[in-house]
C-alpha cells in the first residue's frame, strides 16, 4: 500500500522552509518540506493547510505543484507530493520539529535530506531564483 503525503514548499525572500525531524519519529534528525499524510476526503491542499497550521501554527495558500516523487521506507511507501505555498498568517514555528530553517539556493546541501524530498531539491533551487 502507498501512502499519499504532501508537502509544502514555503518560500519567502528567496530561501525555502526547511524543517529537521523531532527525535522519537521516522527518519529522525533528517529535513523534510514540512507536511503529512492526508486524512480521509481530504484533497491534497485542504490536508497541506491542515498540515502547516498543526505544525507549523501558521496559515497557507496553496499554489502549483512542484513535483511527485515515491520513495520505500522500511515502514512502507509514501508517495510525496509537494506544492508551492504562500505564508498568509502568523510566523513558522518548530511545533512539531526539533528545528527549522529558511535555507538559500546554495544552502540546500548543507542539511540531510528525508529521502523521499531529495528530488525536488533542483525544482525548488530553480524557483527560488
Amino acid at each position: 500500500m502507498v501512502i499519499r503525503v504532501v508537502a509544502g514548499v514555503l518560500i519567502r525572500d528567496g530561501r525555502v522552509l526547511a524543517a529537521k525531524r523531532a527525535a522519537g519519529t521516522r527518519e529522525a534528525g533528517l529535513w523534510e518540506f514540512p507536511g503529512g499524510k492526508l486524512e480521509h476526503g481530504e484533497d491534497d491542499a485542504t490536508a497541506l493547510v491542515r498540515e502547516l497550521r498543526e505544525e507549523l501554527g501558521v496559515t497557507v495558500r496553496v499554489g502549483a505543484a512542484v513535483g511527485v516523487s515515491e520513495h520505500a521506507y522500511a515502514h512502507g511507501t509514501i508517495r510525496l507530493v509537494a506544492l508551492a505555498c504562500t505564508l498568509v498568517d502568523g510566523e513558522p514555528a518548530a511545533l512539531d520539529h526539533a528545528e527549522l530553517r529558511w535555507l538559500a539556493p546554495a544552502a540546500l546541501g548543507t542539511v540531510e535530506w528525508a529521502p523521499a524530498d531529495v528530488p525536488f531539491l533542483e525544482t525548488v533551487r530553480g524557483l527560488l531564483g
